[in-house]
């Protein structure tokens, strides 16, 4: 029978290696002190970001510790849990239970702490020197100041991720992925912070689930993710992939297909964020990659203004005159995209039923006459406008001769990525 460690509980552990796990949705991290309770420098601190340290490997949800291999003057691992979800209290989750394993996957002890209710971070258990063996302790203490703060109390230098601090590359990934971007004569990218913690939380939850979604199943969709780590783009792609074991394969992979090949090698991303998680049902490595352009001054009145251009050259192709751009019907078109994903719709009816006529009417418009195209997922003004030409009732909008003139609106986040409005006026 397995030991079941409470709270201040420790046993003596076997030689060798020993891996530490805790399955759920949750990041694990460790801490690699000294006698005096401190890490000797950051690389002491294991995380998503940094999965590795002489005698400490993180992969996914599982730590593999090997005590002969740690730094000298190492005597001490401390395992940390936080939510995958960044600032999720743990209240919220399921409890996190520690598997401990020894070298031939063994079972050599599980703790089960109670859940801290407002904790963000979750002290769960140490590895200590005891004379020439090593033993376990149950921890199980809620920690109020987060993982940063966590890892600054351990004496690890932490800086806070800004919007334009890139993210580390521990395992090398951006030189496989900037080298075929090259070939294709496209600049790198950088990986952003926001786009690998939403990344990373998109492949745990594919890995919980077994499978590949857009979608987890709460019904939250990768670009959902994005726009809640405050990362708000101009153009996002991503790469949903099962299978490959290493960076090297997943880029492989990518460059298999030309679509898959066309979204890495894009020159319009500057920034990208990616994870892969293994899933605790099917034993696969799960990968989520985002690519994306941070939105920047202009570049929202660049996109519509383009959109305009290229609905009046569609015009001008059937002898129709241009619409002239509208300041009120911009506003309102800008709204709607705007609200659609606030607030996860698609629809010309907004959720407490105001109309296409009535959101013109509301920003002061007094056209009679009132028509609307919509459209989600379309990356670039070009593909939204060939979209809609594509469909007999936008290109009808479009190509109408009673409109006179026009409003355009873009949202990136929900769960299609990216929202178009055109609203016309005659």
């Amino acid at each position: 029978m397995t030991p079941e460690l409470v709270p201040g509980g420790n046993l003596p552990l076997p030689g060798g290696t020993l891996t530490l796990r805790v399955p759920g949705p949750f990041d694990v991290s460790a801490l690699i002190t000294g006698e005096d309770g401190r890490v000797g420098g950051d690389a002491d601190f294991v995380f998503y970001n940094q999965p590795a340290a002489p005698g400490v490997r993180l992969r996914g949800d599982t730590l593999t510790v090997e005590p002969a291999r740690l730094r000298p003057g190492a005597v001490r691992v401390t395992v940390a849990v936080s939510a995958a979800e960044p600032g999720t209290p743990l209240g919220r989750l399921p409890a996190s239970t520690l598997h401990v394993t020894d070298g031939r996957g063994r079972a050599v002890a599980r703790f089960a702490p109670p859940r801290p209710q407002r904790k963000t971070v979750l002290l769960l258990a140490e590895m200590y020197r005891r004379g020439t063996g090593w033993k376990l302790r149950a921890i199980g203490q809620g920690y109020a100041d987060g993982l940063a703060g966590l890892a600054r109390d351990f004496g690890v230098d932490v800086t806070e991720d800004s919007p334009k601090s890139p993210a580390p590359d521990p395992e090398g990934v951006l030189g496989l992925v900037n080298s075929a971007r090259a070939q294709a004569g496209s600049p790198p990218v950088l990986f952003d912070a926001r786009l690998v913690a939403a990344a990373r939380g998109h492949a745990r939850a594919m890995a919980a689930a077994g499978g590949l979604a857009p979608e987890s199943q709460d019904g939250t969709s990768v670009h959902q993710r994005i726009t809640a780590t405050g990362y708000a783009y101009a153009t996002v792609g991503e790469h949903l992939v099962s299978g490959p074991r290493t960076p090297a394969e997943f880029v492989a992979y990518c460059l298999r297909t030309d679509q898959a090949r066309r979204t890495l090698q894009d020159p319009a991303f500057t920034h990208a964020g990616l994870a892969h998680v293994i899933g605790d049902r099917t034993g696969d490595t799960y990968w989520t990659a985002l690519w994306a352009r941070p939105l920047a001054a202009g570049d929202l009145a660049r996109a519509c203004a383009e959109v305009v251009g290229l609905t009046n050259a569609e015009r001008r192709g059937a002898g129709l005159p241009p619409l002239t751009a509208d300041p009120l019907l911009t506003a309102a078109a800008q709204a709607h995209s705007a609200d659609m994903v606030a607030r996860d719709f698609y629809s010309h009816t907004s959720p407490e039923g105001s109309r296409p006529w009535d959101r013109a009417a509301a920003a002061g418009s007094a056209r009679r006459t009132i028509g609307e195209n919509i459209a989600c997922g379309q990356r670039t003004p070009a593909e939204v406008v060939d979209d809609w030409m594509n469909s007999p009732g936008h290109r009808a909008n479009i190509l109408k001769p009673a409109f006179t003139h026009i409003g355009v609106g873009f949202g990136g986040g929900g769960r299609a990525g990216t929202y178009w409005t055109q609203l016309f006026g005659g």
